[in-house]
């Protein structure tokens, strides 16, 4: 394992036994890990962004520390996930099949499932060229993920 992944599971037990809330000091951590303290300044800023669900405030100096905040729980990790993995194009039969996962995942309840199924629906989209719905269904039922889990 490498050291970077040591010291993020390391700031992800101190999250967990913090509630979601961790404060470290920065120069303490990089003698408990025995290394430079830029090293410890990599993991936070690579693992530990708004993307991924956390929130990073610093003060510098003597008494200074860092405080990372976990914005997210795993249910709406989860869901971030899924959008993000959605492509630029997504069928309907594909979007239904997503829905229907996310439903019985309980990661979507039945009526925001039912919803996402209207809004992505051919019968919506009837308006725009059949060469560009599957296109705009994708960043429809993207954004409507998205807006889930971010509520």
């Amino acid at each position: 394992m490498k050291m970077s992944d040591v010291i993020a599971d390391f700031i992800g037990e101190m999250l967990s036994d913090g509630g979601g809330v961790a404060e470290l000091q920065r120069k303490s951590l990089a003698d408990r890990f025995s290394c430079v303290p830029s090293q410890i300044n990599y993991v936070i800023e690579t693992r530990f962004t708004p993307e991924h669900g956390y929130l990073v405030e610093s003060q510098r100096g003597g008494g200074g520390f860092i405080r990372i905040i976990r914005l997210l729980d795993d249910k709406q990790r989860t869901l971030l996930e899924a959008a993000r993995g959605i492509g630029g194009r997504l069928s309907q039969n594909d979007a239904a099949r997503l829905t229907r996962a996310l439903v019985s995942a309980e990661l979507l309840t039945q009526r925001e499932g039912q919803l996402l199924l209207s809004a992505c629906s051919d019968g919506a989209l009837a308006e725009v060229d059949k060469t560009d719905r599957d296109r705009l269904r994708s960043a429809i039922f993207r954004c409507a993920v998205m807006g889930v889990a971010t509520t």
